[in-house]
């Protein structure tokens, strides 16, 4: 049986970090970390975590504001470790800057939030959609987006940044599913968990943490990839929970 092969980026930390620990404990998987330094000591201690019978870590400098990024990342890829086809694709790296208001917010912030969090998964989408197309599985795209970019249920928190680069990365989720009728396309929404930047975002919000656990989140966010269908999550927000959200 094939390998199946999994792509993540932001893989050496907080969820992204997570996600790749639990595909590599499955066997006969090739498991591919994007990140922006793969010389970083949390880069190079991915290849200490356990790994399944026949499974294998390949680590790809990536980074998500440079559009070039994504493409030298997958010839790279194609090139050297001879990846042929990509199963899951899961553009998982961002940031956040501060919680302005509208009324506050530096235009140059917004559009330098917009080039990791909304347009680097969009030029990933380009980059890895020939070789998504040469799976023999059911191929998923699904970037991480965030509770923080929803419209209709809106948290009512100065977010004038992070949260309008998530709402753009929701659009091309539902535009990518339309488009592409043999991808399974959703994007996942993590909650508000407790890595880095989401315990920081809580501190400013006056919490003492953020209230979803990051092995939760984690886990939830593995079973809707690896059990989830086209028909049940494509083009939609889904929770880690498996929950569908609305907008």
């Amino acid at each position: 049986m094939s390998s199946t092969i999994v792509l993540i980026t932001g893989g050496n930390r907080g969820l992204g970090q997570g996600l790749v620990k639990k595909f590599l404990e499955l066997p006969n998987h090739t498991v591919i970390a994007l990140n922006r330094d793969p010389s970083n000591p949390s880069s190079q201690a991915l290849s200490s975590l356990p790994k399944g019978k026949d499974t294998t870590l390949i680590v790809i400098k990536y980074d998500a504001s440079i559009e070039q990024d994504a493409f030298s990342a997958i010839q790279e890829l194609q090139q050297k470790h001879a990846i042929s086809y990509l199963d899951i694709v899961v553009p998982n790296a961002g940031f956040v800057r501060g919680h302005p208001l509208v009324k506050d917010v530096k235009r140059s912030d917004i559009l330098d939030l917009f080039e990791t969090n909304a347009l680097g998964p969009v030029s990933l989408y380009q980059a890895t959609r020939d070789l998504l197309q040469k799976s023999t599985k059911k191929p998923i795209f699904a970037p991480v987006g965030s509770g923080a970019g929803a419209l209709g249920r809106q948290p009512p928190i100065p977010n004038a940044s992070y949260g309008a680069s998530k709402s753009v990365l929701f659009w091309y989720g539902v535009r990518i599913h339309a488009e592409d009728e043999w991808l399974n396309t959703f994007v996942l929404d993590p909650g508000f968990v407790q890595t880095d930047m989401g315990n920081k975002g809580a501190k400013a919000f006056g919490m003492e943490e953020a209230p979803v656990r990051v092995e939760d989140s984690v886990g939830g966010m593995f079973r809707v990839l690896t059990e989830g269908s086209r028909e049940r999550y494509g083009g939609k927000c889904v929770l880690y929970t498996g929950e569908v959200q609305e907008w």
